[in-house]
C-alpha cells in the first residue's frame, strides 16, 4: 500500500501554508481556500481547514499535536534553518549533530507542531 500523505487540520490554513512555502520552498497547490497540498518525492503534506472534518465530531483538534515529527531532509541544515528566522520560542533544537551522524534542527509550525529539518552525513 504506497503512503499518500499526511495532514495537518487547522485553524489558520493561511499561516501554515506560508510556513511550509518558506519550509519547502515551493509553492502549495491551493483547489480551495480550505485546503492546500505540497506535492514532493516521498510524501504529499496537506493542509485543511478544520471545517473539512467537521463531521468527524472533535475527532482531530487543530494545534494540539505532541507526538509526531514532521521531517524534511535538507541539504544544510544551518542555512535552511537562518533562513527560516524564527522567533526564539519557536525553536526546539538549533542545528545538532546528532548521535547517529543526522545533523538536525527542530522548529515548530504556527499550530506548534514539531518540524525537522535534517540531512544526513556525507556518504549515507
Amino acid at each position: 500500500m504506497p503512503f499518500a500523505s499526511i495532514r495537518i487540520i487547522t485553524d489558520n490554513v493561511d499561516d501554515l501554508v506560508a510556513f511550509y512555502e518558506r519550509v519547502t520552498g515551493q509553492r502549495a497547490e491551493r483547489p480551495a481556500p480550505v485546503f492546500a497540498q505540497f506535492s514532493g518525492p516521498g510524501a504529499n503534506l496537506a493542509i485543511a481547514g478544520a471545517a473539512t472534518v467537521a463531521m468527524l465530531d472533535g475527532a482531530l483538534t487543530p494545534a494540539t499535536n505532541r507526538s509526531v515529527f514532521i521531517e524534511f531532509e535538507v541539504a544544510d541544515v544551518d542555512v535552511d534553518f537562518a533562513a527560516l528566522q524564527l522567533k526564539a520560542e519557536d525553536v526546539v533544537l538549533e542545528p545538532t549533530t546528532m548521535p547517529w551522524g543526522n545533523r538536525s534542527a527542530l522548529v515548530r509550525d504556527p499550530d506548534g507542531n514539531v518540524v525537522n529539518l535534517f540531512s544526513k552525513p556525507v556518504g549515507i
